[in-house]
């Protein structure tokens, strides 16, 4: 029984070491992208003017394999009064759920601060040249486990009209599911 036990603690030793490269590689990889690496993108991402009136998006959600296990489809409706926005999201899923999320924005120069219902504290964003990267925790509905979810937002604005956003959530570090939306201004 002890040789069982030796053997058990020499296999996860060593598949522990194996993947510590994979996973602080990994990371490393996430974080060194940065808004400020697309400075000179153009056109400039600036939400108070994009996201203001009416915007519509689609978009898909896909499990860590890749799978799409839910579509949506977004109307916004958005305003802003000099520094302070509202972003009015209705979301339609593919399931036949509906949801609302009601994001208030603070904007100070290329800095944004979020405020939403189902967020947890705030939301910092980042933004430079056509890009803007948001980080926060997401409160998922009960129905979905109501588990504190850490999101890495980023949109690129394509043209005037367009915008591509990719969202990755995870947890402990581990990406459980991806998120792409495109957004179409009215």
């Amino acid at each position: 029984m002890k040789k069982i036990f030796k053997t058990i603690a020499i296999l996860a030793a060593t598949t522990a070491s194996m993947m510590a490269p994979l996973l602080i590689g990994g990371c490393a990889s996430v974080s060194s992208i940065a808004p400020q690496d697309y400075k000179a993108e153009s056109p400039q991402l600036d939400l108070a003017k994009y996201f203001n009136g009416k915007v519509d998006g689609w978009g898909m959600v896909q499990d860590r394999s890749g799978k799409v296990i839910r579509r949506m489809v977004v109307e916004m409706d958005c305003t802003w009064v000099g520094n302070e926005g509202v972003l009015d999201e209705s979301f339609t899923w593919s399931d036949g759920k509906k949801e609302k999320r009601i994001w208030k924005i603070t904007k100070n120069g290329d800095q944004y601060i979020g405020r939403a219902g189902d967020v947890v504290g705030v939301a910092n964003g980042e933004a430079a040249g056509n890009t803007l990267r948001w980080a926060y925790t997401l409160k998922l509905p009960d129905d979905q486990g109501g588990y504190d979810m850490s999101m890495d937002d980023w949109m690129w604005q394509i043209d005037d009209k367009t915008i591509a956003n990719r969202t990755k959530m995870s947890k402990f570090g581990l990406q459980f599911a991806e998120i792409s939306i495109f957004f179409r201004k009215r």
